[in-house]
């Protein structure tokens, strides 16, 4: 008997920050698999560009909603409006985040609270609303943390303290929720990435600072490339992967490993 164990037909899946860079990589992933896709952004003609091209390559519902994670009434209003669309959601990839780069002495309140208020207040605020408007009552989820490799550790690289404090918080908030939660068959993962080439890292990263950097402290001596996020993603979306949660899952090339 062959099982497709990573069918996500007529799921229904909501990416945030999926404007551009990973998050459309992690969009594009779930709707290979046949989930209707809600892209929540904060500039709708970014999003609107992005539903439109899942449709039309994957041939799945999309669904272009602005959202402001910061923003409670906003967040409360899109998760409604999905569930006004499509009744039900099944999958959250809390992708959303920013990050202050300066040496922690240089950086003010406003850069540590803007970061917390984003990265791990916003990841809060949409996972709330999912599971209280949708995932609870259905007795079903799949939430997806995305947190970041230096949510588990420290860097000499660029100097961005808030952005390890709050990714860390995402962390060890994806455990609490797993725990309370779990008894309402919802799943709370949280995968950290390492540094990905987008658009945005690719001449950064191609620098040959960078590059040493890689080989230095990076076992596949490399940076992540487009696509290598996917099947993470998809794993943790499963409806098979009902026993896994409350994770950290690393996708950094062993960076953490040393």
């Amino acid at each position: 008997m062959h099982t497709n164990y990573f069918n996500l037909t007529d799921q229904v899946a909501i990416v945030t920050g999926a404007s551009g860079g990973l998050g459309v990589q992690m969009a594009k992933a779930l709707a290979n698999q046949g989930a209707k896709i809600v892209v929540m952004a904060r500039r709708q003609e970014k999003i609107d560009e992005v539903a439109a091209e899942i449709a039309k390559d994957y041939g799945v519902e999309t669904l272009a909603i602005r959202c402001d994670i910061t923003d409670t009434e906003n967040v409360d209003a899109a998760v409604k409006q999905v569930l006004d669309a499509y009744g039900r959601i099944d999958i959250l990839v809390n992708n959303a985040g920013t990050g202050a780069v300066a040496p922690a002495e240089d950086i003010t309140d406003e850069q540590f609270a803007n970061e917390m208020q984003i990265d791990l207040f916003g990841t809060f605020k949409v996972a709330r609303a999912c599971a209280k408007q949708a995932m609870i009552p259905a007795k079903y989820g799949r939430v997806i943390n995305i947190a970041s490799m230096y949510g588990l550790v420290g860097n000499k690289v660029a100097g961005s303290a808030p952005y390890h404090a709050a990714k860390g918080g995402v962390v060890n908030l994806t455990r609490a929720l797993a725990a309370e939660w779990g008894k309402y068959g919802i799943t709370v993962n949280s995968i950290c990435p390492g540094y990905f080439y987008t658009p945005l890292t690719q001449e950064t990263l191609d620098s040959d600072f960078f590059q040493q950097n890689a080989r230095t402290m990076i076992p596949e001596e490399r940076y992540g490339r487009e696509g290598e996020l996917d099947t993470a993603v998809i794993f943790l979306a499963s409806p098979d992967s009902a026993y896994v949660t409350g994770i950290q899952l690393p996708v950094d090339g062993g960076y953490t490993c040393m």
